[in-house]
């Protein structure tokens, strides 16, 4: 089968098409026929090796139909997406014609969608899914900030939370997707900049309920002093880079009696964070009916891994990358 393989740790041209063996079933795990699959960040920082020593084949989600399951779960040929389980990192990922993926971490659906629109949502709509009901226990009326709304996430974040009534503020660094993110349901959108605290407290008096840090924690302490007593911040993203804080006092920095949590993707599948809590096939209903817009910002094809990479670095795509496989 064909597959891109990192030849070694390096920019998007380290990424390359080769032939390798078709992965062989083994218990506890299904082979998928990849049809297209989502770009992420973190497999930008698995290229480049800040993740340290990780699998040849990235790609940690994808949507394809069931090879085999020598379980009997799913018969062969039924629609599936697969998140995580260590796909990429520990184990040879979805940038492949078939991969072997853990079956705790594959879910059937049921849809008509075209292969690269539904490769748009598995991943960040779980995500944003379980950020926005589990971290930030969001509800209709609450005002939420999405900081970093014009990423994939991003969107999926103001997708779900202006459909369950939350009042979306959305932030971008460019004004011209000030107009995207308001068909996506915000109520208000705010450029990102140094000041953006001191004008959401000018808009909001009251302070607001929750904040989605996806920037990351370059901005997360300003990101803290947005919120009113009992709100809470879900950090669930690094557009802003890896670098960390290079000091953090809670006791001098964190404003008293709010919450402060983080999640990760990497942890679904696992008996803490079963997929099935994730109703990903209304999501994908939502999605089909118009409901949710999640069609993808850019579609490339196998071959153009590289400029999908490229793209992707550039943080010029403005919402999800889609490669058909």
């Amino acid at each position: 089968m064909r597959a891109i393989v990192r030849q070694q740790f390096g920019g998007p041209e380290q990424l390359v098409i080769q032939e390798v063996p078709v992965p062989r079933p083994e218990p506890g795990t299904v082979v998928i026929q990849v049809k297209a699959f989502g770009l992420n960040h973190a497999e930008t920082y698995m290229r480049k090796g800040d993740w340290g020593d990780v699998a040849t084949i990235s790609g940690i989600e994808c949507v394809g139909l069931v090879e085999a399951d020598p379980a009997g779960k799913h018969d062969p040929g039924q629609k599936v997406a697969a998140i995580m389980g260590g796909m990429g990192r520990t184990i040879n990922g979805s940038y492949a014609e078939y991969t072997r993926v853990p079956a705790s971490h594959v879910v059937p659906l049921k849809t008509n969608l075209p292969w690269e629109e539904l490769a748009a949502v598995p991943e960040v709509y779980a995500t944003a899914w379980t950020c926005l009901n589990e971290n930030l226990q969001l509800t209709a009326g609450q005002t939420l900030v999405v900081r970093g709304a014009t990423s994939a996430l991003g969107q999926a974040a103001v997708n779900i939370a202006a459909h369950l009534g939350a009042n979306v503020i959305a932030t971008t660094r460019n004004p011209e997707r000030f107009a995207k993110l308001d068909s996506l349901g915000a109520y208000r959108t705010e450029l990102e900049g140094a000041d953006l605290s001191r004008r959401i407290r000018e808009a909001v008096p009251h302070r607001v309920d929750a904040v989605l840090e996806l920037v990351g924690n370059s901005t997360l302490l300003d990101s803290l002093s947005m919120l009113r007593r009992g709100g809470r911040l879900c950090l669930a993203g690094f557009l802003g880079g890896l670098a960390p804080l290079s000091s953090f006092s809670p006791l001098l920095q964190m404003p008293s009696g709010v919450h402060f949590s983080f999640f990760g993707s990497f942890i679904y599948g696992t008996l803490e964070f079963p997929l099935s809590e994730v109703p990903l096939q209304t999501i994908v209903d939502r999605v089909a009916s118009g409901t949710y817009k999640a069609k993808p910002a850019r579609v490339f094809r196998f071959d153009q891994i590289q400029e999908a990479h490229r793209l992707m670095e550039s943080n010029q795509a403005s919402g999800k990358i889609v490669v058909t496989v």
